[in-house]
């Protein structure tokens, strides 16, 4: 189907559901994800299935990790749907240990993970969104470490390597991709804690980016802008930002690094990005206070 515009997919798709007949399951992964590409419009048409079937039937399973991504459809979608919400809970760490034995049962020789093992990699993967894919990765990476340092077994000092190589891992290309102004709001408030501050205004914040901006002759962005880029910087999980109340002073974002300490971050940033170690030098107007 590869290249094929929509409507002539639809047409083979209800051909072949008619020519076999029976009852089709249409399993759409990341259901949310195709709307946000292709809009809503190919989720009703897939929805509209069954009134173009003559000798067969269908239904589809959408799976997604966004529970309100319904809320977002046109109501004539929603209505089509009739959807029945199955909720999966994340893993708990007794059940990803479960996983992860079975695992070790069929890939590896008996005796060769040591006692901890398999309850530190379900105990830091539970703590994750319960990701037993994460546990499965450290597991593996775990036994890749001991196997470069011909260890003929794999205890928990694995798992710790592991788990720093999976952040950096995970951590470094997302750094050294932000555009320009996340890089020098990343310096900003990794320049603050490094000065001893902790849970940082955005107004602090905004004050070292400004003076980062400054420092390279970049025109710095509106103090609104900046807001929102806090706010994709904690979704991509570089930042932990959170609102606070000041009473009748009404609300405010406080914000903090969430980049593993065994990542450079000014460093990587200015691999890819230059200016980044050049507004890194010289003296900042910072506060300090814990």
């Amino acid at each position: 189907f590869t290249g094929w515009p929509t409507d002539r997919v639809l047409e083979e798709l209800i051909t072949r559901m008619d020519r076999a007949g029976g009852v089709h399951i249409i399993v759409l992964d990341e259901i949310d994800n195709l709307v946000t590409r292709a809009g809503d419009g190919l989720l009703y048409n897939l929805t509209s299935l069954n009134t173009s079937l003559r000798s067969s039937r269908c239904c589809i399973i959408g799976i997604s990790n966004d529970l309100n991504f319904t809320q977002q459809l046109d109501p004539r979608v929603t209505s089509r749907l009739s959807q029945e919400d199955l909720v999966f809970h994340p893993y708990g760490a007794p059940e990803i240990q479960d996983i992860l034995s079975e695992r070790v049962k069929t890939g590896l020789r008996e005796g060769v993970i040591e006692e901890g093992v398999l309850e530190l990699c379900s105990a830091l993967a539970a703590q994750e969104h319960g990701d037993a894919r994460r546990a499965l990765d450290l597991l593996r990476i775990s036994v890749q470490k001991a196997e470069q340092r011909a260890q003929k077994n794999v205890d928990r000092r694995h798992v710790r390597l592991a788990q720093s190589q999976l952040e950096y891992d995970q951590v470094t290309p997302v750094l050294k991709t932000l555009p320009l102004h996340q890089k020098l709001l990343v310096l900003a408030i990794k320049l603050n804690e490094d000065n001893g501050l902790r849970n940082i205004s955005t107004g602090e914040a905004y004050r070292t980016y400004s003076e980062a901006c400054m420092k390279i002759s970049v025109e710095p962005l509106t103090p609104r802008r900046i807001s929102s880029l806090l706010n994709e910087l904690d979704t991509l999980g570089l930042i932990m930002a959170r609102n606070v109340s000041k009473g009748r002073g009404g609300r405010s974002k406080q914000v903090n690094s969430a980049i593993p300490k065994g990542v450079d971050a000014v460093s990587t940033m200015s691999d890819s990005e230059p200016l980044i170690a050049e507004a890194a030098l010289g003296r900042y107007n910072l506060q300090t206070h814990l």
